[in-house]
């Protein structure tokens, strides 16, 4: 069945971009890298076909991600975004380690590296691709507040980094003909990817664990609540976020002769301000009406 482009969301237009963004590159520098035998640029290649192995997978993510909450799974499948971001950045702590692997053993063999000149204008042009690339993810992961393409923005900005540092490598080698200075900054990418990896890692897993959301966000919330006219007080309140929906609970206290419709109204205006918090994301608020503060009693129990 053809795939019909116009159809699929923002999300998967994105992954499906930067799938063949990747496959391009690796073409490229494989070939280069080979050719060349300059550890950085088969670095890069390396973490090419980890980028396009990981867009495809996110693909599937955010495919699954984006599925209806059903009997089976009530709250949906969001945080299958959170598992592809703790998979993804596994995966790129892996390839960090090999390319550290690489940079030392270049060292000790004192391998040379050829055909600089092709290399850098490899590199050059590798540079102008993902910067465009990332500026795309980048508008993307602020109009969905997706975590899979954050993640994925993140690692292409990494790229983009590391494929400077590629050139100044090579430039360096080229003219100081000193080829430790490739094995040196081989190493110094490699440590930067894999500290970025351990940042979509914890983000991910941030998640998994039903983190609360940002500190900021929760003051929004608290000042949505204490500036609604009714509300006498409030407690219990919990967050979390699933893929792109946030979920929030709260006990919310109203003098006690208040009819219950009266109640219901105020709490709406509630979930209507904190919908305005954050337009690009998904809000899921349940709202418990009390007719006084009972949280000591909660305790108690």
């Amino acid at each position: 069945m053809a795939l019909n482009f116009k159809k699929i969301t923002l999300q998967k237009k994105a992954t499906i971009i930067a799938s063949a963004t990747s496959f391009a590159l690796v073409i490229i520098k494989v070939i280069i890298g080979i050719i060349s035998g300059s550890v950085a640029v088969l670095a890069s290649a390396i973490d090419s076909i980890l980028d396009l192995v990981i867009s495809m997978f996110n693909f599937f993510a955010v495919t699954k991600s984006e599925e209806e909450a059903n009997q089976k799974f009530n709250y949906g499948k969001g945080k299958i975004e959170a598992l592809a971001a703790v998979i993804e950045g596994t995966i790129i702590i892996m390839s960090g380690l090999y390319i550290f692997y690489m940079a030392i053993e270049k060292a000790i063999n004192e391998k040379t590296t050829q055909y600089l000149d092709i290399s850098i204008v490899v590199m050059l042009i590798s540079i102008a691709i993902t910067a465009i690339l990332v500026l795309f993810l980048n508008h993307v992961a602020k109009k969905t507040n997706s975590l899979v393409i954050k993640s994925d923005a993140l690692h292409y900005k990494t790229d983009l980094f590391t494929n400077a540092a590629i050139i100044f490598s090579l430039v360096a080698v080229k003219f100081s003909g000193f080829e430790i200075i490739d094995s040196i900054v081989g190493s110094i990418i490699a440590i930067y990817i894999i500290y970025s990896a351990y940042m979509i890692i914890k983000e991910g897993v941030y998640m998994l664990l039903d983190g609360s959301l940002d500190q900021e966000m929760v003051q929004k919330i608290e000042d949505a609540i204490k500036n609604t006219k009714g509300v006498t007080d409030y407690h219990f309140l919990k967050t979390r976020r699933s893929g792109k929906v946030n979920f929030v609970d709260v006990h919310l206290v109203f003098h006690p002769e208040i009819l219950l419709i009266d109640a219901h109204e105020i709490g709406d205006r509630v979930e209507e301000k904190i919908h305005e918090i954050d337009k690009t994301s998904e809000w899921v608020i349940n709202i418990h009406l009390d007719p006084y503060d009972d949280s000591g009693l909660h305790d108690k129990k």
